[in-house]
């Protein structure tokens, strides 16, 4: 067992216009995850974002949606550790994926940031790259047969086919977060990584 994590930060866009578009898949997660812990969330101005807390095995647990763009996603996950002084290693962000597939889910620690301007933010202010990455699938508009340019591609809806296949990773990376919040993030990749669509 490692560290048990103890911030989930759901990366995307504040605001209506972004709501739905794929660059928001991580805000998705973050909100159901609270649902399953029946904690809300409340707009923190001086953690430059919205954040819920809940208790689980004992220990409190911190989730945040940052409410600057996503490019400046660090300023809320930097003032959260440095408040609550937490290690990279205790937080866990969940971002959209370029690389996988609608549908697919990867867990990683460490490593670059692939052009994520969110997860190059958040590796600047923490000074590390060791915090835990949940990276769901939204495709590339090459691997879906699309002309759009990838700035535009993120920052539209998933095609309806696209949208159920993220919801049902969405549903699986649900069930594991018990097991993120325990440490046991051999067991939660195992799983996670087994029932990945091929």
């Amino acid at each position: 067992m490692t560290q048990p994590i103890k911030l989930i930060v759901g990366l995307g866009n504040p605001g209506p216009d972004y709501a739905r578009t794929r660059h928001n898949a991580g805000f998705w997660l973050v909100q159901e995850i609270a649902d399953d812990l029946r904690s809300a969330f409340t707009v923190e101005k001086s953690f430059f974002g919205a954040v819920a807390k809940a208790r689980v095995n004992g220990e409190q647990i911190f989730l945040a949606k940052p409410l600057t763009y996503m490019n400046r996603s660090g300023q809320c996950v930097g003032a959260l550790t440095r408040f609550y002084k937490l290690a990279p290693e205790e937080v866990l962000v969940l971002h959209d994926e370029l690389d996988l597939m609608p549908g697919q889910v990867k867990v990683k620690q460490g490593g670059g940031h692939a052009g994520h301007n969110g997860l190059k933010d958040i590796q600047a202010v923490l000074g590390s790259p060791n915090f835990w990455r949940l990276r769901l699938g939204i495709g590339h508009p090459r691997s879906l047969n699309l002309t759009q340019e990838v700035a535009d591609f993120v920052l539209h809806p998933p095609r309806r086919e696209e949208q159920s296949a993220i919801d049902d990773c969405v549903t699986r990376c649900r069930a594991v977060i018990p097991l993120f919040l325990k440490g046991d993030f051999v067991r939660a990749t195992e799983q996670l990584h087994r029932d990945n669509p091929s």
